[in-house]
């Protein structure tokens, strides 16, 4: 029996690697896999703006790109990352605005389809994926709706190094591309919780 591809699963697990604390990890940055363990992509930070997805088998998948202006205001300034397909085609974005930008991130995927991955409370470790309500403002992005499409929920599978795990549950009603995008979009999700050097906001 064929497996599903990595974007038919309607639920994967993004999560940092285990390491040891005598030798230098020089693994990927992040796995996915299947909920009972199968390995499927690996995620690598090249530098603060560029991450890559590709499957196990070294296959390219996508390219995030982070773009954010510098300054002394940076921090309140919007991010924004872009998914690039290997073909060289954007194939999504996600954005994140204010002083705490996990709390939500506004999607948009190959198609056009908006969706948002909303924190449940302040110090929630769940957010929730939904579509924006028919008379959300299109130029504000404010204002989820309650149908939820999906669930990204964090724990922490090492104390001592706060290594963070990403349990994605998406509905089966999306498609391909649509799960590409929610799962590049936690990729964002982590590196905006835990950028590449240090350990970030929880």
């Amino acid at each position: 029996m064929t497996q599903p591809g990595l974007f038919e699963r309607e639920a994967v697990v993004v999560e940092q690697p285990r390491r040891s604390w005598w030798r230098r990890h020089t693994g990927p940055d992040l796995t996915v896999s299947s909920l009972d363990g199968i390995p499927l992509a690996l995620v690598t930070h090249i530098d603060d703006t560029l991450s890559v997805l590709t499957e196990v088998s070294g296959e390219y998948v996508v390219r995030i790109d982070r773009r954010s202006r510098s300054g002394p205001f940076e921090q309140f300034a919007p991010t924004r990352f872009h998914f690039v397909d290997a073909a060289g085609r954007e194939v999504g974005t996600a954005g994140a605005r204010g002083l705490v930008k996990t709390r939500q991130l506004s999607l948009r995927t190959e198609r056009g389809r908006r969706l948002f991955l909303t924190r449940l409370g302040n110090l929630g470790l769940e957010w929730h994926l939904t579509e924006p309500d028919p008379e959300t403002d299109p130029e504000t992005d404010e204002g989820p709706a309650a149908g939820i499409l999906g669930r990204v929920t964090v724990s922490t599978v090492d104390r001592w190094f706060g290594l963070q795990r990403y349990v994605v549950e998406t509905d089966p009603a999306l498609d391909v591309s649509e799960r590409r995008t929610v799962v590049a979009s936690v990729v964002c999700l982590h590196l905006l919780r835990r950028p590449p050097g240090g350990n970030g906001p929880a």
